[in-house]
This record gives C-alpha cells, sequence and structure tokens, in this order.
C-alpha cells in the first residue's frame, strides 16, 4: 500500500505536460527522429531541380573566334606529347627524344595565340590606378595614345618576326630535322593576329569612348 501510493505522484509528475528536458548523457546522433530540416540542408528535390535548370542552359559558343579554337587545338597536341613523353620514358623505359623539342614548340604556338586572344578581350596586365586621379578628358587623350602605341609595337613586332624568319632560312630542328622556320611562322601568325585584334579593340574604344583602363567596371562582365 505504501509503496502504490508513493509512485502515485510520481506517475502524475511524469505525465504532466511541458517540455520535456533531454538529459545531457543523451547523444542526439543515436536518436530515431528524422533528419532536420534546418536552413542549410539540400533536399533530393533541390538537387534534381538543380540539374534540370543545367540541361536546359544553353552553350553559346558565338564569342569564341579562329584563334581560341587554334589555340586549343595546339594545347591539347602539346598535352598529348607531353604524356607520350611520359609513357615512354616510365613505361617503355625508352625516352621519345622528339616529343620534348615538339611539346616546346606547342608552347610557343599556345603563348603566341593565346596572347593574340588576350589582346581581343582586353586581359593583358595593364594598371589603372593613375585612370582613377586624373580628369576625363586627360585620361581619354592618354588611354588613345597607349591604343595607338600598342598597335603600333604589334606591327613592329610582326616585322622583326619576319626579318628573322628570312635570317634563320631552312636551320633544321634538333631531333625531327624539320624546318624550324615553321614555329617562327606560327610565331609571326600570333603577332599579327595581335595587330589586327589592337586595331579592332582600340577602333572600338574610340566609339564608345572608353577603354578599360578608364571604365574598369564596364568590362567585368565579360568575365
Amino acid at each position: 500500500m505504501h509503496s502504490n501510493a508513493k509512485a502515485a505522484p510520481m506517475a502524475a509528475v511524469s505525465h504532466r505536460p511541458g517540455p520535456v528536458s533531454t538529459p545531457s548523457h543523451a547523444n542526439p546522433s543515436t536518436s530515431h527522429a528524422g533528419p532536420s530540416s534546418g536552413p542549410h540542408q539540400t533536399s533530393v528535390d533541390d538537387i534534381v531541380h538543380s540539374f534540370e535548370e543545367a540541361d536546359q542552359h544553353k552553350v553559346d559558343l558565338s564569342s569564341y573566334q579562329p584563334e581560341d579554337w587554334i589555340c586549343l587545338a595546339i594545347f591539347w597536341m602539346m598535352s598529348l606529347l607531353v604524356f607520350l613523353q611520359f609513357f615512354s620514358r616510365y613505361v617503355l623505359n625508352d625516352s621519345f627524344a622528339w616529343t620534348e623539342e615538339l611539346a616546346v614548340y606547342c608552347l610557343i604556338g599556345v603563348v603566341f595565340l593565346g596572347a593574340a586572344m588576350c589582346v581581343r578581350t582586353c586581359r593583358h596586365i595593364q594598371v589603372d590606378f593613375l585612370y582613377r586621379y586624373l580628369p576625363k578628358p586627360v585620361g581619354r587623350v592618354l588611354a588613345t595614345a597607349i591604343d595607338i602605341l600598342r598597335t603600333a609595337f604589334f606591327g613592329y613586332a610582326v616585322w622583326l618576326t619576319y626579318r628573322y624568319i628570312v635570317l634563320v632560312g631552312d636551320e633544321p630542328m634538333t631531333t625531327l630535322f624539320w624546318n624550324k622556320s615553321y614555329v617562327y611562322w606560327v610565331a609571326l601568325a600570333g603577332f599579327a593576329m595581335m595587330f589586327l585584334r589592337s586595331l579592332q579593340v582600340s577602333a572600338r574604344n574610340w566609339r564608345q569612348g572608353y577603354s578599360i583602363l578608364e571604365n574598369p567596371a564596364a568590362y567585368d562582365a565579360q568575365d
């Protein structure tokens, strides 16, 4: 009788409504409750929806120009040559010497044609700090002078490269005995493309009234 009388108040207390405190030694990770729906949790539906949006996204390749695709092709050719050099040296234990030389020549093509890409997109290294403090008319004159000097430099580089090709003549490569002037013709094509792209950029800057030096924020959308 006494034990039941004592247990009755305890049972009443245990059934009293209100928040139930969790013991400090309880492990939340072992709870059988479902996953928490926090603000940073991504559901399966969200993941599926993101894939559906990616499938509907249209790829626009209209901004790429011929030098971009040629540079990409030469880059992959260089990658295959480097892989072949690695495979022949460490797997076959008989390195192909010509792969190293051709990979270097492919790198030259990537550099000069890639430089033409940078001229077109105005992505060469440039300092625009001074233009923040110059008056707008002064900055416009200085930017126009830079466009003229840049275009003249590329034109002079085209002429120098051609003179160098004439002087080299029929000098052969080291391992393949091909004409080394082919490599310099690629460099000449790169400088010629830089010259043409510089003319286009200079004309565009003149029409719109500013260059990337004067208004860098206008070119952020191209990134």
